[in-house]
């Protein structure tokens, strides 16, 4: 026999319990006494103990001793009761009201037998409150050896205040089933992860301008998509939900209106991978190599240097989360507002070219939302008139489909690839 604990140790509301969850969650009353026939010793949650004193706030004599076999009932303890216990984890430990102390009992992961005595409870009771300088009012004998499951048991019953706990317990339901603990269980998980892929919608939703994007436009997250959304969300939805000839379309206008902006459509190079664009052949060089590019746009020149103050999205009001849910009272979901700045000036050129590079991927819709951004950051403050411009050519496709096909549709063929979410069909919702 050991004995983790012996001496005194403080109990507040005429509470202390065992303890074997790694979280330390404490059922509740009711829920630690459901279903029993005695009401010193709670085991009805697996896993944990809810012991009763009869001092409401104090220190207590008390004493847990771990045994190989059923130890002796001694006489000298007046309320006596037992209930089965086995630990949910390796690390069990008596613990105060509040966590303020605990102490290891080292307990194996098996089924035990627990035995808790109690001695002047109705002495502790009538005297409430136990300062430094009282004698020990009440004592108790936690004890705990192992044997197979099986009901609660009232072993000795002395004091009132164990006879009035013993008519609580026996008024309280019966515990639920480990089928019926199973089932709620899952349903509260069920519950949480709901809960929390709800609260991602709402986010996303809100980042996405107040509506959730489709397929095509959630395949398009390695593009500027989410930089293009601070500027005109609708746009976003619109250049997602548009056939590929549209997109194709919007990627070559953004790349040369890029480049006008810039002054570059008068330097040879850039002419010639304009050109390429609407006739649907590769960028020639130095497009074809990066390296290569950057070195021409710094060593030739004839490029202008042409700046204009940088593009600042609209003020839009910050996130506001929904209301805890009943899974996750805690879950708080913060955007901050937007600092105001000094604005720099950008090299318009140094934006333009990236424009040319995107309208050239494979894939229409990428190629479309990096040309408009990249546009539009070399427009800079100018960007409004760029983003009407798209808009025109993308009502344009929709309201007059021969127009358009007369005056919008590029020279060259559109890019071919792979059926994949850049194909969905317009109006398509994720």
């Amino acid at each position: 026999m050991r004995r983790p604990v012996a001496g005194e140790v403080h109990v507040h509301y005429s509470q202390i319990y065992v303890q074997s969850d790694p979280d330390g969650t404490t059922p509740g009353l009711g829920e630690a006494f459901a279903g029993q026939s005695g009401g010193l010793c709670g085991a009805a949650a697996p896993g944990a103990l809810w012991l009763v004193t009869g001092l409401h706030t104090g220190s207590v004599g008390f004493t847990v001793e771990v045994d190989d076999e059923a130890p002796p009932l001694t006489p000298d303890w007046e309320d006596v009761v037992e209930v089965s216990f086995r630990p949910v984890s390796e690390d069990t430990s008596l613990v105060q009201w509040g966590g303020e102390a605990a102490w290891d009992l080292e307990l194996p992961v098996t089924d035990y037998r627990v035995r808790y005595s109690a001695r002047g409870m109705d002495k502790g009771r009538d005297l409430d409150t136990r300062t430094a300088k009282e004698p020990r009012a009440d004592s108790y004998l936690l004890q705990f050896w192992p044997a197979p499951p099986r009901p609660d048991q009232v072993i000795r019953q002395t004091s009132r205040n164990a006879a009035y706990r013993h008519d609580y317990a026996r008024g309280l339901p019966a515990p639920p089933t480990p089928g019926q603990r199973a089932e709620a269980e899952r349903l509260a998980r069920q519950a949480k992860e709901q809960d929390a892929e709800d609260r991602r919608r709402h986010y996303e939703r809100w980042q996405w301008g107040g509506r959730l994007p489709n397929e095509a436009l959630r395949g398009a997250r390695a593009s500027n998509v989410l930089g293009l959304l601070a500027f005109d969300s609708d746009l976003v939805h619109t250049l997602g939900a548009s056939a590929p000839e549209v997109q194709h379309t919007v990627a070559l206008r953004s790349a040369r209106r890029a480049c006008e902006a810039a002054g570059l459509t008068d330097l040879p190079w850039v002419a010639d991978a304009l050109s390429a664009l609407d006739a649907g052949r590769p960028l020639p060089p130095p497009f074809d190599d990066p390296a290569g590019l950057w070195e021409t746009l710094r060593s030739d020149p004839r490029v202008p240097d042409t700046t204009v103050l940088e593009a600042v999205p609209p003020e839009r009001p910050p996130y506001q989360p929904p209301p805890p849910g009943p899974g996750d009272p805690y879950a708080i979901v913060e955007t901050f507002p937007r600092t105001p700045r000094a604005l720099h000036r950008i090299s318009q050129p140094h934006f333009a070219l990236p424009a040319v590079l995107a309208a050239a991927g494979p894939a229409p819709l990428i190629a479309a939302l990096d040309a408009v951004s990249h546009a539009l950051n070399t427009c800079g403050e100018h960007y409004p008139a760029l983003l009407d411009e798209i808009r025109s050519v993308c009502a344009a496709a929709v309201t007059e489909p021969s127009k358009w096909d007369r005056e919008s549709r590029p020279t060259g063929r559109v890019p071919k690839e792979a059926p994949g979410p850049d194909e969905a069909r317009p109006g398509s919702e994720g």
